[in-house]
């Protein structure tokens, strides 16, 4: 497989990468998060999610398709997604480098991640890229007009 093309997202890539991240968000949170949240996370909830963090979304595109994304806040890796098509080639750990590269570039020290505490096959993942478990992390979500509190474990690592 060629190597994948890393580029920031555009307005064109709104709904790929929708589509992208609301299949991988039910890949691996349902049974993990309160059901209500579940039932909240609709395709057209992440339409509405998308847009606003197209400036803070470095897509990766393969055979001129969007094959995942990282979204990065400050010293936070937000979302990390693959495409079911390309889990296993590498390109999640192409993801997660170039999200610690921009948390780098943005003068913090260590990056952050909130992953549920359910998702051992994400936790295994970060566990092998060098990250750490710093500790339950009760993560508020909003979805379908509620508030939930999802399960989560805070992942660190040094990045500089």
């Amino acid at each position: 497989m060629p190597e994948p093309l890393l580029r920031p997202a555009t307005d064109e890539d709104a709904e790929a990468v929708a589509d992208l991240w609301h299949r991988g968000w039910h890949d691996a949170h349902p049974g993990h998060v309160p059901d209500g949240l579940t039932a909240g996370r609709t395709r057209a909830a992440f339409g509405e999610r998308t847009p606003a963090m197209l400036p803070v979304t470095t897509v990766a595109e393969a055979d001129g398709a969007v094959a995942g994304f990282v979204m990065v806040v400050g010293d936070e890796v937000e979302q990390v997604y693959v495409a079911a098509a390309h889990r296993g080639t590498g390109l999640a750990s192409t993801l997660l480098d170039e999200a610690e590269r921009q948390v780098a570039a943005l003068g913090h020290d260590e990056a952050w991640l909130a992953v549920v505490e359910g998702n051992a096959r994400a936790r295994r993942f970060y566990e092998r890229r060098g990250w750490s478990d710093g500790g339950a992390l009760p993560y508020e979500v909003t979805a379908g007009g509620a508030t939930f509190v999802s399960p989560c474990r805070r992942y660190v690592k040094r990045v500089r």
